[in-house]
């Protein structure tokens, strides 16, 4: 699709473990790639919810009377399936990637490719946008950020430097973020460090990881027993989470034991990590960091 090629269609979807008449949820829409193979392996009973929170994917909706599409962050997912009377669903589908067109729409400001104004909202009707990370936060949160989300060794200098810069003049677009940390960008390394730059700006902008923490800890609630999860993250920082919630039902630390070793856990692994094939990666080069993860709820 122009829109956007589904990661690991067929994987994520067979994950599922699909029942003709189950209700599923797809939380990251897209251009619907995902959404549309789950329909075609539902019965005429079977229903699908879709959630995403640019108003851009909303030119995707299927007409099908078997789907619902949510223009809302999937960190509100139990919210807005209870307003429509579901209580519990056989599965839920996640893809956290950000979408080829918001990477291909130069004004949107998520490409290192492009000149535009400092934005990276997924949610445009959203408040904060890379202009205000980078101009507004201080020099401790700003090193956080790109310690923490980017995991940038030199998050301190470039914190510094930012600030120092923008007391000059303030950073407005994508060109003078990237003349301003010049001195960071190693020319055998630009391209990495650049993207983990933004990744970092983003991340922040979206609250990603507090919304993916959010839908993890909904999930055990949502699903019905035997329901199954299938979530394809693209960085470390998603990755360690999913792994981490699916094996022991938490983010940090460890769950307490009975007095044999032994734990409960809401949930349980399905598989092993599942990669995309090289020549899927040949045929979609955005593919080529996805992790895919699936568990069943016990």
């Amino acid at each position: 699709m122009d829109y956007h090629n589904a990661v690991l269609l067929k994987e994520t979807v067979d994950g599922l473990d699909i029942k003709p008449n189950g209700v599923y949820v797809d939380v990251t829409f897209g251009g619907g790639g995902h959404s549309r193979e789950i329909l075609k392996r539902l019965g005429p009973d079977g229903k699908l919810f879709a959630f995403d929170q640019d108003t851009d994917a909303l030119a995707n909706v299927i007409d099908d009377d078997r789907f619902t599409l949510i223009n809302e962050n999937f960190r509100y997912i139990k919210r807005f399936l209870k307003f429509y009377g579901v209580k519990e669903v056989d599965g839920i589908l996640a893809d956290f990637g950000v979408s080829s067109h918001q990477f291909d729409v130069p004004e949107r400001g998520f490409s290192t490719r492009f000149e535009a104004d400092l934005d990276m909202r997924m949610n445009q009707d959203s408040e904060l946008s890379a202009y205000q990370v980078v101009n507004d936060y201080d020099e401790e949160d700003l090193r956080r950020v790109f310690a923490m989300y980017g995991e940038l060794r030199q998050a301190p200098a470039m914190a510094r430097v930012m600030c120092e810069e923008r007391e000059i003049k303030e950073i407005k677009t994508s060109e003078e973020l990237k003349t301003v940390l010049n001195r960071f960008l190693n020319h055998r390394k630009e391209n990495k460090v650049l993207a983990q730059i933004y990744q970092a700006i983003r991340i922040e902008v979206n609250q990603e990881i507090e919304a993916l923490k959010e839908l993890l800890i909904q999930t055990p609630e949502i699903l019905k027993k035997g329901g199954r999860l299938s979530f394809i993250s693209y960085h470390s920082l998603e990755d360690r989470l999913v792994k981490r919630f699916i094996r022991n039902g938490m983010f940090e630390g460890e769950p307490e034991r009975d007095m044999f070793g032994n734990f409960e856990v809401p949930l349980k692994k399905i598989g092993g990590l599942i990669v995309p094939t090289q020549e899927e990666i040949k045929a979609n080069n955005r593919a080529r960091s996805a992790k895919l993860r699936v568990a069943e709820k016990l």
